[in-house]
């Protein structure tokens, strides 16, 4: 028992109240279970991101019941436009039977509170404004729960027979239970900042291709990176713009983010507003994990989703589709876990959870690593932009792969090509 403070007692303890942490919640409180959800901050609270979700996010937006209309304050957007190559093409998302043929855009800020708020709808009981400080660990090893903290410094303890992290890429649960990051594993990162901006209202979301290091921080000059640029219009007058780039490049980790964005910007149109004058918010950065560059996702009563086990998709740096799915993934292994009679029914139940994300994503994102590994060689994504770009029928097969809206099981020639790779790739 913490010592002067509170315990308390449930079914399932969640750490993290972002997409994968609340969805993870609201899909265990409908199926019946205590859940107590634990989140650091008080909402509203900011998140980088790019604010941008694709057909697969929507997905699961609509399994949660979440209303997406633009009535409840959602921008529908067709698809993405591309810039590269002196190319501009507009690839509309696709229709299909799996996933809705429109994406969405909502800030972070936004977004996390109505999932946070869908989860405690469902039941979930939400604590805002506790820290947690590490894991209970049973006598057996196994954990128990989390100690954790209020606002004002009480010590608390959460009990259940599962933990979800949930606390993000740095994931500290998963750090004091020795859980590192995988050095084999693609790693990004992302800076956003929003400008007031007459291009708001747009309906496309918008990727630039090409992002040049001018500085010579590769030990040439012009360098091309991988990564991308990004515009998206929030519909509120500003628009987020950003870009993310990989470290497979060897100009990663020495070139400043910040600078090389408003290197970007200060070369685009004037009238678009993507000046300091028109800034209307920091500029602000963070790393994106991504390829399971964290396992196990399951152990000694801990089931890592989301960002905690690294699950941002290598190709796109999408990250919110996979930590919601995650969850829903989770949740089904935990329902089962709880309803077992036994520790080794229980172990049973949970340990579906990792066979489960990695039949889901594992040669998925194994084509992923061979992706970034190779557009980290400059050469690579210059062919790539020049001479992908002028083939709309190759760039419509891109966008399904980068943004994974093939059909698994039948679908046209793309789909079935695309379901074939990942079915063959190692799902390591």
């Amino acid at each position: 028992m913490a010592q002067d403070g509170r315990v308390s007692e449930a079914d399932v303890v969640v750490v993290g109240a972002g997409p994968a942490g609340s969805t993870t919640a609201a899909h265990l409180a409908r199926s019946g279970a205590d859940v107590v959800l634990l989140e650091k901050s008080r909402f509203p609270r900011e998140k980088v991101c790019g604010d941008g979700l694709t057909p697969r996010a929507v997905r699961e937006l609509v399994a949660l019941g979440v209303d997406t209309s633009p009535g409840a304050g959602w921008l529908r957007n067709r698809g993405l436009r591309i810039l590269g190559g002196g190319m501009r093409l507009h690839l509309e998302w696709p229709e299909s039977p799996s996933f809705p043929s429109y994406g969405l855009v909502r800030p972070r800020a936004d977004l996390d509170e109505t999932l946070a708020r869908t989860a405690v709808e469902a039941g979930a009981r939400l604590h805002e404004g506790t820290s947690v400080t590490g894991p209970l660990i049973g006598r057996s090893g196994r954990v128990v729960g989390v100690a954790a903290r209020g606002e004002d410094g009480e010590p608390l303890e959460f009990r259940a027979p599962v933990v979800v992290a949930a606390d993000g890429g740095s994931s500290r649960l998963s750090l004091a239970l020795g859980l590192h990051k995988r050095d084999d594993r693609p790693m990004g990162v992302a800076v956003r900042t929003y400008y007031r901006s007459p291009r708001h209202d747009d309906d496309w979301l918008e990727s630039w291709l090409e992002l040049w290091d001018r500085s010579g921080g590769d030990g040439s000059q012009d360098a091309l990176l991988p990564g991308y640029g990004w515009v998206f219009g929030m519909g509120d007058g500003t628009s987020n713009v950003g870009l993310g780039i990989l470290n497979t490049s060897s100009a990663f980790g020495r070139t400043d983010y910040r600078q090389l964005l408003r290197t970007w910007l200060d070369a685009t149109p004037e009238e678009w507003g993507f000046r300091e004058e028109n800034r209307t918010a920091p500029v602000r950065g963070a790393a994106l994990p991504m390829g399971f560059n964290r396992t196990p996702h399951y152990t000694r009563g801990v089931v890592l989703v989301g960002d905690s086990g690294g699950m941002v998709n290598p190709f796109n740096g999408e990250g919110i589709a996979y930590a919601m799915e995650s969850g829903r993934l989770a949740a089904d292994a935990v329902v089962q876990a709880l309803s077992r009679t036994s520790d080794a029914g229980r172990e049973q139940a949970l340990a579906a959870y990792p066979r489960a994300v990695r039949a889901a994503w594992g040669g998925y994102y194994t084509l992923g690593r061979v992706f970034v590994k190779a557009i980290g060689h400059p050469e690579v994504m210059r062919l790539a932009t020049r001479h992908g770009l002028p083939h709309p029928v190759l760039m419509r097969f891109t966008l399904k792969l980068l943004a994974n809206l093939h059909e698994p099981h039948g679908g046209d020639a793309m789909d079935r090509l695309i379901a074939t790779l990942t079915r063959v790739a190692p799902a390591a």
